[in-house]
């Protein structure tokens, strides 16, 4: 396969039929044994906290998002309670998720689950996919997690995991690729409750197991079947070749320190000087371009001149 490759060849769809069962039961031992226990698994929450728990793990270390989501399900626990929230109180709640415009989205999407669906998550992907704020991803993990649905589930630990036992090769990143998509609905079992097991199972082989640059083969439970261990690991660790943005002195980080600032504020006080902004970012520039963004994104208001609050 090359990265122009728009379909599997014959002679693939043949080994990855061969494999698959093989994989499907040792994957899914793997999995009941080894499976975190993390607090929206297991069918301990309902449909809406499955898709908070989705929305929040977006490029963010699934270590950091427990906390914030029990926190933020205890306050609001189901999607009426965060569309009626103050919009302050639940962009202080995103803490340092990182990327806060995913607070605002979520609850837009509250929004129209509360207002038009009764407070009950559609159960179709297209009503899904449809929602503020849910993309593909999102929508099928829901389809799958969180209502037992037969659908392929596609995220960057997925497609590493497929690439390398079936293809024997390194996903590069980028947007997902034909192939890709193709084979992830070609592995997946044809039993909707097996096919929940095998989305969970892949996912969190990739995030444990089968890592991007020091993937843990000797303890893989595909290492005897897998191609890519097979062929000697060929381009291991590679990525797609536009480089990973640096974050010191980014406009990402000067929104978050604004941000963060303004969470820290004490009980009673809701606005941050832009005094104080200066000495938390110098670059006079760089921190108007970041205040106006901000303004721009619904994530914070400018009051008497330059000042700074969250949202009222």
């Amino acid at each position: 396969m090359t990265t122009k490759a728009r379909s599997l060849t014959t002679q693939q769809e043949h080994d990855i039929d061969l494999m698959r069962a093989a994989v499907e039961r040792d994957l899914a031992l793997w999995w009941h044994q080894n499976a975190r226990d993390l607090p929206w698994r297991f069918g301990r929450t309902s449909p809406w906290g499955v898709l908070v728990s989705e929305v929040m793990s977006q490029q963010t270390q699934m270590s950091r998002v427990v906390g914030y989501w029990e926190a933020w399900m205890n306050k609001w626990p189901d999607a009426t309670a965060l569309a009626k929230a103050p919009t302050a109180e639940v962009i202080a709640a995103w803490g340092r998720l990182g990327y806060p415009r995913r607070a605002l989205r979520l609850q837009e999407c509250a929004g129209v689950v509360s207002e038009q669906y009764h407070d009950q998550l559609p159960h179709d992907y297209e009503s899904l996919v449809a929602l503020p704020g849910i993309g593909d991803y999102t929508a099928s993990a829901v389809m799958s997690f969180a209502f037992g649905e037969r659908v392929a589930v596609i995220d960057t630990n997925i497609r590493r995991v497929l690439g390398r036992a079936f293809l024997g090769v390194e996903s590069l990143g980028g947007s997902t690729s034909p192939v890709e998509r193709t084979l992830a609905w070609r592995v997946l079992p044809e039993a909707a409750a097996q096919s929940v097991v095998w989305n969970q199972g892949v996912m969190e082989l990739g995030a444990l197991v089968c890592t991007a640059k020091q993937p843990g083969c000797d303890s893989c439970p595909l290492r005897s079947m897998c191609v890519f261990l097979a062929a000697g690991r060929p381009g291991l660790g590679e990525r797609r070749t536009r480089p990973r943005q640096r974050f010191q002195g980014t406009n990402r980080q000067v929104r978050g320190i604004i941000l963060q600032s303004l969470r820290d504020l004490p009980d009673g006080q809701s606005v941050v000087t832009y005094d104080k902004l200066r000495e938390l970012w110098p670059d006079r520039a760089q921190l108007d371009l970041c205040i106006d963004s901000l303004e721009h994104d619904g994530l914070v208001e400018i009051v008497d001149g330059h000042a700074v609050r969250l949202p009222q």
